[in-house]
């Protein structure tokens, strides 16, 4: 994604003033650290961290900053992550899944896991997180009529985005119609796309006005 941002759109950056530099260091292969090795470069580094806690801002800044490139934390504690993420067979007080951490502070921009396939150990880790099992009794006859094992992760567009263009703040990257005029006159947010948001969001409310207006004639002949 970061090389084709850099192919596509390099006009737009330098229009944001964005250090392209430190972009073009974004190729593979990325490091990888097992989440005990996280803590032991935090509290190398100063911070109290103990093991079975979970990150923050100021520890995912300080691993970030160790690289000039994203970095993979894998193996994280099985308490403080999700219930339906897969246990580590090597060791079960441990997941397998990852948190991708962006360099220059701005933290995790991707999250994901195996997810457990197996339909007891899924219904215990529901039971242990005291979460209602009712609610849940969809996901768990996923499991119990057939599957497989399987990942997912999730992505945090506006996060990259701010990453990206080295903007300050997330609300600068969110698409709020209200907001586009703003990005547009003083953020700079990317002439082409601000003038194509704004156009595809009158073509909307256009398109809602009619729809009413259908709607209302509709009654009136009723």
């Amino acid at each position: 994604l970061a090389a084709r941002i850099l192919d596509r759109s390099r006009e737009d950056l330098k229009v944001l003033e964005r250090d392209t530099a430190k972009l073009e260091k974004v190729v593979p292969p990325f490091p990888r650290l097992t989440y005990t090795e996280a803590v032991a470069i935090l509290n190398r580094e100063g911070n109290p961290i103990q093991w079975g806690d979970d990150f923050g801002g100021d520890e995912e800044t300080i691993l970030a900053s160790q690289f000039d490139k994203p970095v993979m934390v894998i193996r994280f504690p099985a308490s403080f992550k999700a219930f339906y993420m897969q246990p580590d067979p090597e060791n079960p007080e441990t997941v397998l899944g990852l948190d991708l951490l962006a360099p220059e502070g701005y933290g995790e921009i991707i999250g994901g896991s195996q997810r457990i396939h197996d339909h007891d150990l899924l219904l215990s880790r529901i039971q242990q997180h005291n979460l209602p099992v009712e609610a849940f009794q969809w996901y768990l006859d996923v499991r119990k009529y057939g599957a497989f094992p399987h990942s997912g992760f999730g992505m945090g567009l506006e996060r990259f985005v701010a990453w990206m263009c080295g903007l300050a703040h997330l609300r600068e990257t969110m698409a709020d119609h209200e907001q586009l005029p703003y990005w547009l006159t003083t953020l700079s947010y990317g002439r082409h796309l601000a003038q194509a948001l704004i156009a595809w969001s009158e073509e909307t409310l256009a398109l809602l006005g009619e729809l009413e207006h259908d709607g209302d004639a509709a009654q009136q002949s009723d």
